[in-house]
């Protein structure tokens, strides 16, 4: 498949708005404000394109949630505060092409009728803002963002919002608290954010790679768009492909591609030819899977078929040199200090399991250790305000299960067994 996202990526000069409209740029927008707004729901609804965040939702679905005829203003929020261990797509997308995505959040507020988008980055991406703001005012001068865009009557402004870098400020809920100058936690639901979202206002929140996604469906049809991939998993998809492999990036493909072929095929294998251990596929917070799987499509419900999720399409390679009790520890060191603190079962049990984990890495655990794992994970899973508690137990669980054994021998011998040569070991 011709790269659709990142076809000039690599280009000198590709953030520019003159590079954008040599390449077809605004064309989209162009084509949507021609349309009447329900019209153009209906055309990415036919797309058939599901959110790139994690969860995939239909994004259709979600615009038209948002109530048409709302007293007060509306709002579509770009969530791109990218934080999970593994996931670096969307940084790409703003740092290299960001008016693939002024173009996506400018048809989203013309779909559900807002007249005003907030672009929500990590607080890190200091840089990507910078080039964020740069070219919104470029594109501001050029009659493309602000007021009666292309003579259509339709007036709309973006807004780049950084925040303080927290892992739970891209909770769609959370993000909303954040933004609105609170603490990133999330919010009691219902009502949900397409009804009551940003300053109590119908809020629409899409992903960045969603909303890059969005001109080219205006520009070459929903029939082009989902015959790209399988059924119900259309479109292109950025994987971001890290670890032990030779060449770690961000690929493009569609999402017939299955788990070898990104590994092997764009990512040059698994790195010095060791044998492959295990994979992450869609981020940490997604399952551990084994080899045995590596032939399964790297789609939304092939994933699903294997025992995990696509999530953020973040893969994650471990070679088998990876402690898979080292692996856990280390993610629920990223879980305990990300927690927002708000539901107990999180704050206490991602701090609990950190410490069993601790103990057992450093060779001073027991076998009953292994079963108190599982039994805190389990009494986290499902039992928190917002995804962020299943995302946590998800490796210490799908670790358990697949190598039990390398637990066990943790117990037993009183130190890893793995033959990891490249972990500094204390």
């Amino acid at each position: 498949m011709d790269p659709v996202l990142t076809s000039h990526v690599r280009e000198a000069g590709s953030t520019t708005v003159d590079a954008f409209l040599r390449r077809g740029g605004y064309e989209g927008l162009r084509k949507a404000l021609g349309m009447a707004p329900a019209h153009v729901i209906d055309t990415v609804k036919a797309s058939g394109l599901r959110g790139r965040g994690g969860a995939g939702f239909p994004t259709g679905l979600k615009w038209q949630f948002v109530p048409k005829d709302s007293p007060t203003p509306k709002y579509l929020c770009c969530n791109a505060d990218e934080s999970e261990p593994g996931t670096f797509k969307d940084h790409v997308l703003m740092e290299r092409n960001p008016h693939l995505l002024f173009e996506g959040c400018l048809i989203g507020c013309y779909a559900i009728g807002a007249k005003a988008a907030y672009i929500y980055i990590r607080g890190e991406f200091y840089h990507v803002q910078r080039v964020l703001e740069a070219e919104i005012e470029a594109a501001r001068a050029r009659g493309y963002i602000g007021k009666n865009i292309f003579g259509s009557g339709f007036d709309c402004e973006i807004y780049v919002h950084r925040g303080a870098g927290a892992y739970e400020a891209g909770e769609e809920s959370a993000l909303l608290e954040s933004l609105e100058g609170k603490r990133a936690q999330p919010r009691l639901r219902p009502p949900f954010p397409a009804v009551v979202g940003l300053y109590g206002c119908p809020t629409a929140i899409n992903n960045v790679e969603t909303l890059c996604s969005v001109p080219s469906i205006l520009t070459n049809g929903p029939e082009w768009f989902a015959a790209l991939g399988p059924e119900k998993n259309g479109g292109p998809k950025l994987y971001c492909i890290s670890g032990h492999v030779e060449k770690p990036g961000v690929y493009e493909a569609s999402m017939h591609v299955t788990l070898r072929e990104l590994i092997d095929g764009c990512a040059g294998g698994v790195r010095g030819g060791r044998p492959l251990k295990a994979i992450i596929p869609g981020g940490s917070s997604t399952p551990v899977i084994l080899p045995d799987q590596l032939d399964a499509q790297a789609s939304f419900d092939g994933l699903v078929k294997a025992g995990s999720m696509l999530g953020s399409a973040a893969l994650i390679v471990m070679d088998d040199t990876t402690c898979m009790v080292w692996l856990a520890e280390n993610l629920l060191h990223f879980y305990r200090h990300e927690s927002c603190g708000k539901c107990t079962p999180c704050r206490e049990g991602t701090d609990w399991l950190t410490k069993i984990l601790h103990r057992i890495e450093h060779g001073e655990g027991s076998m009953r250790d292994i079963d108190l794992l599982q039994d805190v994970a389990t009494n986290i899973g499902g039992k928190t305000l917002c995804p962020f508690g299943d995302a946590a137990v998800a490796p210490v669980l799908s670790t358990i299960q697949h190598f039990r054994s390398e637990y066990e021998a943790h117990v037993r011998e009183g130190r890893c067994t793995c033959p990891s040569d490249w972990r500094v070991m204390d």
